[in-house]
């Protein structure tokens, strides 16, 4: 009997059975599976052994006593994956397999199997990576959705991790243009998380590509996100930071990208906003900092004569702003988030008067209202 699912070749039952076992064998873990199967060949050949050969493999390690015996549930845990694979779109991807994304197989700790559901051929498309604050600004979402846009537009698939925030208008953002997204989660493929995203992940299942090194049923446990992060900054030719405060996680994508030899990218913002002070960290590291989608392009050298832009104005956007009489109302705000008090302190208009043409303002989309009456100048790519 075989089980539908691997791109390039079926996946036999009882291999199936075998590297679902290695997967889930308490103490094993990535590390030590990969020296099995450099000893053994394969996950068969490994539980076709004796339990000297695996202490002799593990250097006489007592963690060796665990794989004598299948761990509780697996049978039900196989049964449930077969299950899985027969749904269209649904495969699984072994450690060596020719489908197995080649970036992966240059990090110091690759995922054994994959869980895909999509478009398998996005694995083969240079990719780039975006990831920011799970409660950005609205202008930061903007951006992230304009950048990643443009990247999809240039022909790059844009990997994200599916988080609220940042990573959803990355992933809605790729979405928009041809290229397409891959979502690296932190739960089973039959689970969607934040919940919220379930209706972005199935367009994703459908249009883009889910990948998820967890069997199926697993829950959103907190270890699993940062781990999940040295697999979204090691797909991708680089990583784009968008808005990220300085203890965010994203701060950690970024550092796996430059330790895994990625380029990293980062989009400036005001010196007050805590949003950015992550990026501006970042910039000071040596990060390059980033205008236009553009900007990415040439420091990737990406063969294109297309001239795109995304995100903070460029220079054909500022050209054409400046050619308008600039609203004395965005010109007394600029682009840093203001209060109501500091902007009739600099504008003297009465607060009725402020607040018809903020509201105004609002309405055209120029102006987005923040909590605790703040206000920020919202551009457009």
């Amino acid at each position: 009997m075989t089980v539908a699912g691997l791109h390039t070749a079926a996946l036999a039952r009882d291999e199936l059975a075998a590297w679902l076992r290695l997967l889930e064998t308490p103490g094993i873990g990535r590390q030590r599976a990969r020296r099995l199967l450099l000893a053994f060949g394969g996950p068969r050949e490994l539980f076709e052994a004796s339990p000297a050969a695996w202490r002799e493999a593990l250097d006489g390690h007592k963690v060796s006593e665990a794989l004598a015996h299948p761990p509780e549930g697996h049978d039900a845990l196989v049964e449930r994956t077969a299950q899985w694979l027969q749904q269209p779109g649904c495969h699984l991807l072994v450690l060596g397999d020719p489908v197995f994304p080649r970036p992966w197989m240059e990090l110091v700790d690759p995922p054994l199997v994959l869980h895909a559901r999509g478009r398998l051929e996005l694995l083969g498309i240079d990719a780039l990576a975006i990831v920011g604050s799970r409660h950005p600004t609205p202008q930061g979402a903007d951006n992230a959705f304009q950048f990643a846009a443009a990247l999809s537009e240039a022909g790059m698939v844009v990997v994200s991790g599916l988080a609220q925030g940042i990573d959803g208008a990355a992933h809605e953002g790729a979405l928009s243009g041809p290229s397409g997204t891959i979502a690296l989660v932190g739960t089973g493929l039959d689970r969607v998380y934040p919940r919220q995203h379930h209706a972005l992940a199935g367009r994703i299942a459908t249009e883009g590509l889910m990948l998820s090194e967890h069997v199926l049923g697993t829950p959103p446990l907190a270890p699993h996100f940062p781990q999940r992060n040295r697999l979204i900054a090691g797909l991708g030719r680089g990583t784009l930071v968008v808005e990220a405060a300085l203890q965010s996680g994203s701060l950690i994508t970024a550092r796996l990208a430059m330790e895994c030899g990625r380029e990293v990218f980062a989009i400036p913002g005001s010196i007050h906003s805590p949003q950015v002070k992550g990026c501006h960290k970042l910039i000071k590291d040596g990060a390059k900092l980033v205008e236009t989608t553009q900007d990415i392009l040439d420091e990737l050298h990406w063969g294109t004569t297309t001239r795109v832009a995304a995100g903070l104005p460029t220079a054909a956007i500022q050209t054409r702003l400046d050619d308008t009489p600039e609203d004395p109302l965005l010109e007394a705000m600029g682009w840093t988030a203001t209060t109501l008090d500091t902007l009739q302190a600099r504008t003297g208009w009465p607060t009725a008067e402020l607040n018809v043409r903020l509201l105004e303002l609002e309405l055209s989309g120029q102006v987005v209202r923040l909590p605790g009456q703040w206000f920020q100048r919202q551009a457009s790519a």
